[in-house]
Formats: C-alpha cells, sequence, structure tokens
C-alpha cells in the first residue's frame, strides 16, 4: 500500500512539470515587459527615445506584458489541462479535452449555485454579505476562489475517469460513445456534481487552508527553514512538486492586497507586485521566502560542492570528471537545474545529500532574515536572477545580499564536502574504482537499480493484449505498420507492404471482413472499433522491434498453418457432398417458411434504391457491417426512416446511427469513402440522444459537393444487428421517395 501511495504522489509530481514548464516563459515576457515599460526605470536609465511611450518597443512590451500575464491569470486552468495530461495513461489529448469541458462545466455548476442563494444578484454584483477574495473570476465565470486547487481537483480527477474508461464497452446500441468518446461524457456529468459540492465544501477548505499557511508563516523564520528542509529532502522522490506547489500558488503560502486585488500564493503575490512595481517600494520577503533562497546555494553553494568533488577526483580521472561537474555546475547555476550535481552524490554518498538538505534549507531561512525578495519563474539561476533581482533593482528586491551570503556558502559546501569526500572515501565522481565508469547518476540511473533489485524489465512490464497481437501479426508486424485510424465501423491502417497482410490472422480476431485498397487496410468491426484501436496503439506501443519480428515470423507460420487448415477443410467438405446438399435443402425449406413479424424501414432519401451488393464498396456490398440497402440520393435531405432515437452522429458527420422504436439498429452512412471530406458537404440538424419522428429531417446535404468530391453518393441504409434468425427482404428497386417502404426485417421461428 505504501509503495502504491508513493507511486501515484510520484506521478502526481511529475503531472506538475508540464504546466509548470510554462512559467519560464510567461515569467520572462511578464518580467521583460514589466522591467523595462517602468517608467521609474526608463527614466534612471535615460532610455525615453527608445522604451518610451508611444515607440514600437514599448508597445511590444506592454503586450509582452499582456501575455505574461494573461498565463500567469489562467493557472488553474492551464493546471488542470496538464495534471490530465501528465496522469493520463494513454489517448492523452483525449483526457486534455475533457480537463477542459470538466474545468467549465464545476465553475458553471458552482456560478449557478451562487446565484441560486443568493450570494451572486441578478445583476451580477457579488452580495454585501459575501467575504472579499471568496469569489472571482475564472475565464470569464464568477466562481468560488479555488486557485491553482480548482485545475489540480479538475486535473487529478479526469485523469482518473479517464483511465478508467477510455477503453469501456457500451452495449452495442451504445457502442459509439463507448472507447474514448466515453470519457469527455462523464466527466461532464461528474464534474456538475462535483462542482455543486464544491459549493458546500470550499469555503471550509479555504478557512483550513488559510489556517495552515498561518501556521507556517507564524512560525517565522524557523517556519522558512522547514520549508527548505522539506522541499529539499523531497528532491530524490520526485514528490517536491507535490509539497511546494500549495505555498507558491495558493493561500497557504499566504495572502496579500496588491493594487486593489487580494492575491493568494507566494509565486503570485511576486509577480503582482511586479506588475504594480511602480507603487511598490520593496517586494515582500514574506511571499519570496519560499525560493529567494534558492539563489544563494544554486548560484553559490552547489558550484562550492561541485569544485570539492573535482579537488578530490584522483589525478588521472580529474580531466574527465572536471568536464563532466563543469557542466552540471552550468546547468545548476544558469537554469537553477540541480538534478545531476544533487543525484550523483546522493546515489554514492548520501550523508552528502543530507548536508545539501540542511545547508539548502538554511539558506531560504537566511534570504528571509536579510529581506531578499527575488523572485522566480521556475528555479533560482542566473537567468531569474538578472531578470527578478538585478533589473528589478536593490531597492525593491536587496539582491546585493545574495553575493555576500553566497560567498559563505560556496565555502560551506565546498570544505564540509571535502572534508566527508576525503574522511569517508565517498566515490563522488572522479573518485571510483578503476572498473567503474566516471558519470554523472540521473534520476533515470535510480530507477533502473531500482527495477533491477526488483527483478523487473520494461518488456515483463508491457501486458499482452493477445487481440492486438493477433491484428498487428495479420498487418505483417510492426515495422509493416505506418498509420492507425478509425472511422465509425471500420479500423484504417496504413501499411508499407500490402503483401505481408494475412487476412485469415485479421479475419479470426472477429472481423466481418478486410477490404484492401493499395496501401490501405480497413478491418470491419463496427461500433466497437474504437476501443480496439486503442488497444492496438497500446499494444504498438509496448513491444519492441525484435520481440515484435519473433512474434511476426511466428505468425507468418501460424497464418500459412492456419490457411492450410482452411484448405484442408475445404477439401474435407467437398468430400462430405450428401451432407452440404442435406443442409442446403434444410436451410431452402427455412426460407420458405412465413415470417413470424415484419419491421418494414422506409427510405430516408428520395432517389434510385438498390440491392446492397450494388455498394461500390467491397465492404458494405460484403455486408461485412450488416444488411441492408443503397439509396443514390435526388435530393440533399436525409430524413428518419421511421420512428425513433437517434444513437451517434460521426464526428466527421458523413454518418449516423439510429435505432427504430421497433428495436432495429441501423447505419445510414452517406456516401463512400466521405470521412475522407471531414464534414464539409453535411449540414447535420440532430444530436446523439434526441427522439424523432418518421419524416424529421436528420441531414441536408450539398450533393453538389459531395459529387465532385466522393467516390460516390449511394448511401448504404443497413441494419448492423440483425440476429440469426432475421433476414432483410428489399421491397423497392428503383426510383424511391424519402418515407416510401425500402426494405423489411423479416423474423422467423428459430
Amino acid at each position: 500500500m505504501k509503495d502504491k501511495i508513493f507511486g501515484v504522489l510520484q506521478r502526481v509530481g511529475r503531472s506538475f512539470m508540464l504546466p509548470i514548464a510554462i512559467l519560464p516563459v510567461a515569467g520572462l515576457l511578464l518580467g521583460l515587459g514589466s522591467s523595462f515599460t517602468n517608467t521609474t526605470t526608463i527614466e534612471t536609465y535615460g532610455l525615453q527615445w527608445l522604451l518610451g511611450d508611444k515607440t514600437i518597443l514599448h508597445a511590444l512590451l506592454v503586450i509582452m506584458n499582456a501575455v505574461g500575464s494573461a498565463i500567469f491569470d489562467n493557472l488553474p486552468l492551464i493546471f488542470a489541462v496538464g495534471v490530465a495530461i501528465g496522469m493520463a495513461k494513454k489517448e492523452k489529448e483525449v483526457s486534455a479535452l475533457s480537463a477542459v469541458i470538466a474545468y467549465f462545466v464545476m465553475n458553471v455548476s458552482i456560478n449557478a449555485m451562487l446565484k441560486i442563494s443568493g450570494k451572486i444578484l441578478a445583476d451580477g454584483s457579488i452580495a454585501k454579505d459575501v467575504l472579499d477574495g471568496t469569489i472571482t473570476s475564472v475565464c470569464g465565470i464568477q466562481s468560488l476562489q479555488m486557485g491553482v486547487f480548482g485545475g489540480i481537483i479538475v486535473g487529478l480527477g479526469v485523469a482518473a475517469l479517464h483511465n478508467r474508461f477510455y477503453k469501456i464497452e457500451l452495449p452495442n446500441a451504445l457502442s459509439f460513445f463507448g472507447g474514448t468518446r466515453f470519457v469527455p461524457i462523464i466527466s461532464t456529468v461528474a464534474y456538475l456534481f462535483v462542482g455543486i459540492l464544491m459549493y458546500f465544501i470550499w469555503p471550509t477548505v479555504q478557512n483550513g487552508i488559510y489556517a495552515l499557511g498561518g501556521v507556517v508563516t507564524g512560525t517565522g523564520y524557523f517556519g522558512t527553514l522547514l520549508f527548505g528542509i522539506i522541499k529539499r529532502a523531497l528532491i530524490p522522490f520526485g514528490l517536491h512538486h507535490v509539497f511546494y506547489m500549495p505555498f507558491w500558488q495558493t493561500a497557504v503560502g499566504g495572502t496579500m492586497e496588491v493594487a486593489g486585488h487580494m492575491v493568494e500564493g507566494g509565486q503570485n503575490i511576486f509577480f503582482a507586485q511586479l506588475a504594480d512595481s511602480a507603487n511598490i517600494a520593496h517586494f515582500s520577503a514574506d511571499a519570496t521566502r519560499y525560493f529567494s533562497g534558492e539563489f544563494i546555494f544554486m548560484i553559490f553553494g552547489l558550484p562550492g560542492a561541485a569544485l570539492a568533488m573535482y579537488k578530490c577526483a584522483k589525478p588521472e580521472k580529474k580531466k574527465q570528471a572536471g568536464s563532466l561537474l563543469l557542466s552540471a555546475t552550468l546547468a545548476c547555476m544558469f537554469t537553477g537545474i540541480t538534478e545531476p550535481l544533487e543525484f550523483s552524490f546522493l546515489f554514492v554518498a548520501p550523508a552528502l545529500f543530507a548536508v545539501q538538505v540542511v545547508l539548502a534549507g538554511s539558506a531560504y531561512m537566511i534570504a528571509h532574515i536579510l529581506n531578499i525578495a527575488v523572485g522566480l519563474t521556475f528555479s533560482g539561476g542566473l537567468l531569474d536572477f538578472f531578470l527578478f533581482g538585478i533589473l528589478q533593482g536593490n531597492e525593491k528586491t536587496s539582491w546585493l545580499l545574495v553575493i555576500p551570503a553566497g560567498i559563505v556558502y560556496f565555502l560551506l559546501y565546498y570544505f564540509i564536502f571535502s572534508f566527508l569526500i576525503k574522511k569517508f572515501d565517498f566515490k563522488t565522481p572522479g573518485r571510483e574504482d578503476d572498473d567503474t565508469e566516471t558519470k554523472l547518476y540521473t534520476k533515470a540511473d535510480v530507477n533502473a537499480r531500482k527495477a533491477a533489485k526488483d527483478g523487473q524489465t520494461s518488456d515483463d512490464k508491457a501486458a499482452v493484449d493477445e487481440l492486438s497481437q493477433t491484428i498487428s501479426r495479420g498487418l505483417g508486424g510492426k515495422a509493416n505498420i505506418s498509420d492507425v485510424d478509425c472511422c465509425a465501423t471500420r479500423l484504417r491502417i496504413t501499411v508499407i507492404d500490402p503483401d505481408k497482410v494475412n487476412d485469415v490472422l485479421l479475419k479470426s480476431t472477429g472481423a466481418s471482413g478486410v477490404v484492401h485498397k493499395g496501401q490501405g487496410v480497413q478491418i470491419i468491426y463496427g461500433p466497437r472499433v474504437t476501443v480496439i484501436k486503442s488497444d492496438l496503439e497500446d499494444y504498438l506501443a509496448s513491444v519492441t522491434e525484435e520481440h515484435f519480428e519473433d512474434d511476426a515470423a511466428e505468425n507468418n507460420t501460424a497464418g500459412e498453418d492456419e490457411a492450410k487448415n482452411e484448405n484442408a477443410t475445404s477439401a474435407t467438405d467437398s468430400k462430405t457432398e450428401d451432407s452440404s446438399t442435406a443442409s442446403d435443402k434444410a436451410q431452402e425449406a427455412a426460407d420458405t417458411k412465413e415470417p413470424t413479424s415484419t419491421v418494414i424501414i422506409s427510405s430516408p432519401m428520395t432517389g434510385i434504391a438498390a440491392d446492397l451488393s450494388t455498394a461500390p464498396d467491397e465492404a458494405f456490398a460484403g455486408k461485412m457491417m450488416g444488411d441492408g440497402a443503397v439509396v443514390t440520393p435526388e435530393e440533399g435531405v436525409v430524413v428518419a426512416p421511421e420512428d425513433g432515437t437517434v444513437l451517434f452522429v460521426f464526428d466527421t458527420k458523413h454518418a449516423l446511427g439510429f435505432t427504430t422504436d421497433s428495436g432495429i439498429g441501423m447505419i445510414i452512412h452517406v456516401g463512400i469513402d466521405t470521412v475522407k471530406l471531414e464534414g464539409k458537404g453535411f449540414d447535420v440538424q440532430v444530436e446523439a440522444g434526441c427522439h424523432v419522428n418518421k419524416g424529421d429531417v436528420l441531414m441536408k446535404l450539398d450533393l453538389d459537393y459531395l459529387k465532385a468530391n466522393a467516390p460516390s453518393v449511394t448511401t448504404p441504409v443497413i441494419c448492423t444487428e440483425l440476429k440469426d434468425n432475421q433476414k432483410i427482404r428489399l421491397i423497392t428497386d428503383g426510383p424511391i421517395k424519402a418515407g416510401e417502404p425500402l426494405y423489411a426485417v423479416d423474423t422467423y421461428e428459430k
């Protein structure tokens, strides 16, 4: 249980990195925009001619400032999407879309509850008895001030729903809504209720957050020391993001009124003050206490540790160790990326990392004591130090004090590390045994060692999906598959060599047919095809080429054996002519029986009706997706063939699913290969789930466009779920008007 919780938290921490990655760019835009549009700065350096009002650079910088502010203002939504992507196992784009939808649904639900309860008045103003700062505008929606927590709640919840349901298979009548299409649906429903729930829960949570922030801030410098130690100690486990983000982005890190607005979170407070820097005498060190100390140990302290490791390296390995340590040090100093250095001495000497944790934690406290208020976007490197410290002036940031404090820390790191390395003979870079490679270890090395200890390999972890494995084999192997896609009923594959495709194997997977078009292979599975596509993509991503080629070789043999067996069966069948003839006669006798019931299906179009076997597509003509008829339209209107319900409208609008009130499941597929038109030429008048009466308009067609751009406008009208005792009987063969009988579905006794 402990390992499971740890694994989940580690993934949560990693998922924060995607939205965090945009912060350096946003901070850069905001920092440059704010710094070089500040009137005081411009006048101080005499740059009115270059950066003054109405100059081109001033206009550009104003835009940069606005763009940077927009990103920070919408961080909750960015976190919702980023966390959903980071936590989703597969089909991440679906998770991202679902997160956006869920985020808006949640806030609209909260908004509705606030209006119902009278906290938001009819004119949009906030009731007087509502505490300031508890309601804010979220993407134009008045909602509770949930900050980044709101985005994280959405991201984690949607990811959980996504991972649970993205492969769900629904009953045939609803199968179009299965797989990835179900995720935004269930997310919408779930977060409608989450929004209602948050209306009751969040005010209490908000009070708890403020109380926690009060405990941290109330402990003064000791609280800052504790924060720094915990954050650095969590680095090896990848959980530091889970810990520090609330202090940076929510009320846990304190609240402050800036420029007439209540701002919460240390980083947000700093950037709000930065945007209003003309009216700020000195940035708040209480807000920056959660990151200002990083400049001390990242620019100065850890380079001192690197120098100590270099000095302690063996003479014959100094050159190699020096080049490695120099690159790691430059990364640490300029960007604040400390992993190459920290993980190297953590891996070989955990005691050194314990020293680093204590020294780094104390640096946060020292910066707080010295009233240093230098902000950052991602980490404490020279770039952020220049933008948010030096450029803002010592009067506002006290950045000059970082230098003497940094020198002290450089010496502390250097002498402590040197003493411990020599005293305990730690195998830091350059001190390895002669048969060990000199290298800087990374998190990947830690994970690899853990996996080796557990006896796991990547191939062991890849779950074998037998259906996908067989499909892949039937397509000639992983190396032969160029592209995987699907439409409403067909798995559409592009292969490199069509001759390697084995139809026998593909049909053994439950496909009702296989269609070849050059390098394109269409495998007919019906509405459940989206789940099959997802599984196939997962399988292809999880196996190595070598493993797959072995499987493919085995497949060729299996396919040949299966083909031989099929031929043998045919030969055996030919020797049992009497039995076969008897069976045929029995079938003929059954066909002469009167049906027990008949359902009439009318034409959805005015045009020319014909037997399904005349369809200019072998999949339809071969009845691989069901039986029915075709209509070549002469008028651009598609109507409901009978009273019933629209099950689905395909994304590209060229096909829709329909079920009659009598229970007949149908697909009306307008034209052949019209999926490639991406919805052009189709004007759908209905949506999934709506009930219609016979003759109601389902869609309108631009027939001229369709005839010019599609191989054919001949429209299959097929029943997809016929039972064994049901047969199609064509009623009209020739001219037909919409609403006239097209074919009958006869049901016989079993």
